[in-house]
């Protein structure tokens, strides 16, 4: 196996015989064959779009397939090798589809060459399947690939992972878009081509990340038109006492369902990690068994899960390899999944995460503790757009800091908590995502009744950021890169690299990227990056806020 997707790649270099996100050779070859076959299903899905066919279900086993591979989500190698072998089901079903629209509209038999993958077959035995794989690796698919071309490959690759993992949240809410899925089938059967360029890699990453921006979106539409726009609102850090039940990942339907099958069962709900913003929505806060928030980041779940008091149910991506202490307590569903954990199916019926809890009993006594702030998303934000001008006109605030993203255990990301805390006082601080928790628990205080600190959301609500930014461009009558306002950037996997592409593609530059630049992007590639966007790795905080700064006061 070699594996350099996510910032915790082995030495900053790649990862072999094992995972650093606990994903095995077996599963890492897996998912190698995924990307592999998903290649000759979009080749299908893009040419039959040509002829007027789309298919619905190609589509969404796409997704689906693409999601399975991105760090952290499905390390079960028995849904894996599943997804290879209905993989050829679907390609064939396309592939038909594809060849009668053809004849029917051009009256003759398609005879054009094309690549090898639309006629491959998956072994019948395991051993001989991975046998295969080993074949079609980020190292082995092209034997003597540039390594800058290498290198482009994955940073189309990975931004579209990022890109269908928020696609598929969309389509769980009824939300999905032509233009999105086009390409997400044209990407991947570029990749499929040997003989692709770097200039065409370069113009298909850009396209992703505009692809990506509509994607944020719908999503964005999917979320508010369900739950309503976030709200400004305090969220206990404490606990109740009772049965319990933390939720993790991003799935706000999944939380949705669970609320509603928890109704009247004196069960107590708490989100962890990404699902902390679920309480700014209205259509989740009327839910009294909604209480609060249980620990940080997804990287602190092996301490964090072994000492909550009940069910814990994940969602979507960021699980990690559950403890003996709690892995009878834990739950997967959707997408994520371990080996022996069990899995909530598509039902969605949580009955046994219910009963796990009420089993537990969950916390003897009421626990208090303090309350932080979340809910401003851009309808909250730009609804006192007013006064934020103003402030800014009238010197109040002087900067803004968008100080958010992944978070990780890497070394080195305390220099986001640095950052935070000697932003100066005159400056508000934007943040989303997990990256928030390196933070969010401090007092910055207010400036004129506008909080300094202010939680955007989840990692997609980056729209939320893009779009207070592009108001108060127009505001201002500039563009967003004249604004005094910096990106802070912390990075760990496929998603962070499909917000990157459409910042890019908005044009966005000056943006600091750490805790460590991408072990995929070589010097050559990164020289392009820093010639064209002033794309930077972060260094010191002190050092950076000083650097920052200087033009402003200048």
């Amino acid at each position: 196996m070699f594996c350099y997707q996510c910032e915790q790649t082995f030495q900053a270099k790649g990862c072999s015989d094992f995972g650093v996100c606990g994903k095995t050779e077996t599963s890492a070859v897996l998912q190698d064959l995924i990307i592999y076959v998903t290649k000759g299903i979009s080749i299908y899905a893009e040419k039959a779009r040509e002829y007027g066919v789309i298919d619905p279900k190609a589509d969404l086993f796409v997704l689906k397939a693409l999601f399975a591979t991105v760090t952290n989500v499905n390390f079960d190698d028995e849904k894996l090798e599943k997804i290879i072998r209905d993989s050829i089901e679907v390609r064939n079903s396309i592939k038909e589809q594809f060849l009668t629209s053809y004849e029917e509209k051009t009256g003759r038999e398609f005879g054009e060459s094309l690549p090898i993958v639309t006629n491959w077959q998956p072994a019948e035995t395991t051993e001989e399947l991975l046998a295969q794989g080993n074949k079609v690796g980020i190292l082995t698919e092209i034997q003597d690939e540039n390594e800058d071309i290498r290198s482009l490959r994955q940073l189309l690759l990975y931004g579209i992972k990022g890109m269908a993992a928020y696609a598929d949240h969309a389509l769980i809410l009824g939300k999905t878009d032509e233009e999105v899925m086009s390409f997400i089938h044209k990407g991947m059967a570029a990749l499929a081509n040997y003989e692709i360029t770097a200039d065409e890699l370069l113009s298909l990453s850009l396209e992703c990340g505009k692809a990506n921006f509509k994607v944020m979106e719908i999503l964005d539409a999917a979320h508010t038109e369900k739950f309503g726009h976030p709200i400004p609102t305090s969220v206990p850090l404490g606990a109740k006492e009772g049965p319990a039940i933390l939720v993790s990942g991003h799935d706000l339907h999944d939380l949705e369902l669970l609320l509603e099958q928890t109704e009247g069962k004196n069960v107590t709900i708490y989100t962890h990690g990404e699902m902390l913003p679920a309480h700014g929505y209205p259509e989740l806060k009327k839910y009294k068994q909604l209480y609060g928030n249980y620990g940080g980041a997804w990287q602190d779940q092996i301490k964090e899960f072994a000492q909550f008091p009940g069910a814990i149910l994940m969602t979507t991506n960021c699980i990690q390899k559950p403890q003996e202490s709690y892995f009878e307590n834990i739950f997967t569903t959707g997408n994520v999944a371990w080996p022996g954990v069990k899995h909530i199916s598509e039902d969605k019926d949580f009955t046994p995460v219910i009963e796990k809890a009420i089993e537990m009993e969950g916390y003897p006594i009421d626990i208090p503790n303090k309350e932080i702030m979340v809910g401003f998303g851009h309808n909250a934000v730009l609804g006192v757009a007013d006064k934020v001008v103003d402030a800014v006109k009238e010197g109040a605030i002087k900067h803004f800091f968008l100080i958010g993203g992944c978070d990780g255990a890497k070394y080195g990301r305390n220099y986001f908590t640095d950052f935070a805390q000697k932003a100066p006082e005159d400056s508000v601080i934007l943040t989303l995502a997990c990256g928030k928790y390196r933070f969010n628990k401090f007092d910055f205080g207010d400036i004129g009744g506008i909080p300094r600190l202010l939680d955007v959301g989840q990692c997609n609500d980056a729209y939320s950021a893009i779009k207070i930014a592009v108001a108060l461009s127009e505001a201002f009558d500039c563009g967003v890169n004249d604004l005094p306002l910096s990106l802070i950037i912390s990075w760990y996997e496929q998603k962070a690299v499909a917000i990157l592409l459409t910042l890019l593609h908005l044009g966005i530059k000056n943006i600091k990227l750490g805790p460590s630049l991408p072990a995929f992007i070589t010097p050559n590639v990164l020289n392009i990056l820093v010639e064209n966007y002033a794309i930077a790795p972060i260094t010191d905080a002190e050092a950076d806020i000083e650097n920052i700064m200087q033009p402003a006061e200048a």
